[in-house]
């Protein structure tokens, strides 16, 4: 039986952020710990956005108890 030798699964990309060798499937550079790609990297919703929402669900919870 003959050893196949380029499925191995050990393919590496260099890292677009610092270089690094990573493996063709990771997610996340363990060397500089960044997303490889944006569609991997979790959404981050800016603290503006949920301060806002707090005080609009605050304001209108409010308003409703006061409004019966």
């Amino acid at each position: 039986m003959a050893y196949d030798d380029d499925d191995d699964g050990d393919d590496t990309v260099p890292c677009p952020y610092c270089g690094a060798a990573v493996h063709e499937e990771s997610e996340r550079c363990p060397h500089c710990e960044n997303y490889i790609s944006r569609e991997d990297a979790p959404s981050s919703v800016p603290m503006w956005i949920k301060v806002t929402a707090l005080v609009c669900l605050v304001v209108a919870v409010g308003w409703a108890v006061r409004g019966c």
